[in-house]
């Protein structure tokens, strides 16, 4: 995870996550009833802060199609962030460059507020089936010069080397093209799973190392009523951010303060 304190932080984007179930009057076809009233009142809640509504091009879809896809977001300013997106059981909050942890678990508190209002009865009940915390971090990498796993392996912790002798009398360069490695680790505290991928990509065009510290709840493991989502939030985070100092530390976290 990323910290005020780093004057230079590595940050790409930081996404909270919540889905709901969604009824299936059919089989095969979901669909939330109260979604057009939650469009509706999470924009009366945010409208202050996130002004500005912009339509996705998927709210062309069928409802029965749309089921956990992204069809509203709102924003301070057109192509500004942070940003609530909403569509038929999901929500999220997106932040960037600006994100601080205060805001965002300010920003949280508000998304979940808004949620709350539309499921406050027995018959509407809310049923939380998933909840994400993610961090997008990423750092430039100059893949010809510098061999990337032993930049993972001397400055972030990850000890991942394929033999030389793959390589002799082969013809195959030991500089890999693509690669993207994900690990996934069960977790007490939030119930959950911890995922950690790095992936060869682009920030701003230059080539990058993108690593990701995610931690998902799901299903059984989810909790629905929201002082304990807020305790998850908070476990979910103080996780991330341990994984994440832990990771950088030594010239990785010199180069990012």
């Amino acid at each position: 995870m990323n910290d005020i304190t780093l004057k230079n932080k590595p940050l790409v984007e930081a996404i909270f996550e919540l889905r709901w179930e969604l009824q299936e009057p059919i089989p095969g076809i979901k669909i939330d009833p109260q979604y057009k009233l939650l469009i509706g009142r999470v924009f009366e809640r945010v409208k202050e802060e996130f002004p500005f509504h912009e339509v996705a091009p998927t709210t062309m879809m069928p409802d029965e199609m749309a089921g956990y896809i992204v069809q509203h977001r709102f924003r301070k300013e057109r192509n500004k962030w942070p940003l609530i997106q909403v569509g038929p059981g999901i929500i999220t909050l997106n932040d960037t460059e600006e994100y601080t942890w205060e805001n965002f678990e300010i920003g949280i508190h508000k998304v979940l507020d808004a949620l709350y209002e539309i499921y406050p009865d027995t018959e509407n009940r809310l049923s939380v089936n998933r909840l994400l915390l993610r961090y997008i971090d990423a750092v430039a990498f100059d893949y010809i010069k510098v061999d990337i796993f032993d930049f993972l392996r001397e400055k972030m912790k990850t000890n991942i080397k394929l033999e030389e002798k793959l390589f002799e009398d082969t013809g195959v360069n030991n500089s890999p093209l693509h690669f993207d490695m994900r690990f996934s680790f069960p977790v007490d505290k939030p119930d959950g799973i911890l995922h950690l991928r790095f992936v060869r990509g682009k920030r701003a065009e230059l080539e990058s190392l993108i690593w990701e510290t995610m931690v998902e709840s799901t299903e059984k493991n989810v909790p629905n009523e929201k002082t304990k989502i807020s305790n998850w939030i908070k476990e979910a985070h103080d996780l991330t951010h341990n994984w994440f100092f832990k990771i950088i530390e030594g010239e990785l976290l010199k180069r990012f303060e």
